[in-house]
């Protein structure tokens, strides 16, 4: 199984964490993304939208590390990290379209203005973090995990923006409870930290 890759994004991160999780080898293929590798001819046949990740399977070809995720999960997680219930499935799947964007747009944004001098409005991007970092710390003071009373892929999906949060000057310190789960996620088996932290 191939994985294209870009060691400092979070969303290739979830992917190589939850990998770690169930135990599944991927072939790390590292892309030059600061000198456009992902929008030349070779990766963008099998990914059209000129993204990273970018997930092979033998001939299955998947984009979206959300979309990553159900896949490795259903496939080679099991029950365990994709329930088969309806309400438990999309209970997770409320979870990783908040990482799709809330995440995205609030910490994830914050991370790609100060970090690596992107362009946007920092302002929002901070409002929007503070706004939902306190929806999830409030739905994390009721519950030890994000969805189906477990750790699932809606911990691995939401996990890596907040962990890395203060690269974008998003301070987590006053929200207990994300930093408990933050705590309980990262002494699972398998856990492995996102290169540089």
């Amino acid at each position: 199984m191939k994985l294209y890759d870009l060691d400092v994004s979070g969303n290739c991160y979830k992917v190589r964490l939850f990998a770690s999780f169930i135990d599944i080898p991927l072939n790390i293929v590292p892309v030059d993304f600061m000198h456009g590798e992902h929008k030349k001819e070779t990766l963008l046949q099998l990914n059209p939208w000129g993204e990273i990740p970018i997930l092979e399977d033998g001939n299955i070809v998947l984009r979206d590390s959300q979309a990553i995720l159900v896949y490795l999960a259903n496939k080679y997680g099991g029950e365990a990290w994709w329930p088969s219930e309806a309400h438990l499935q999309a209970d997770v799947m409320q979870w990783l379209s908040v990482a799709a964007n809330e995440i995205k747009h609030g910490p994830g944004a914050a991370r790609l203005i100060k970090k690596f001098g992107s362009e946007g409005d920092r302002a929002q991007s901070l409002e929007r973090s503070y706004k939902i970092l306190a929806l999830i710390d409030s739905h994390l003071s009721t519950h030890n995990w994000l969805a189906a009373n477990r750790p699932t892929i809606a911990d691995c999906a939401v996990y890596p923006y907040i962990s890395i949060a203060y690269e974008g000057d998003v301070v987590i310190d006053k929200y207990s409870n994300i930093k408990a789960w933050m705590n309980r996620l990262e002494e699972l088996p398998g856990y492995i930290s996102m290169p540089g932290n």
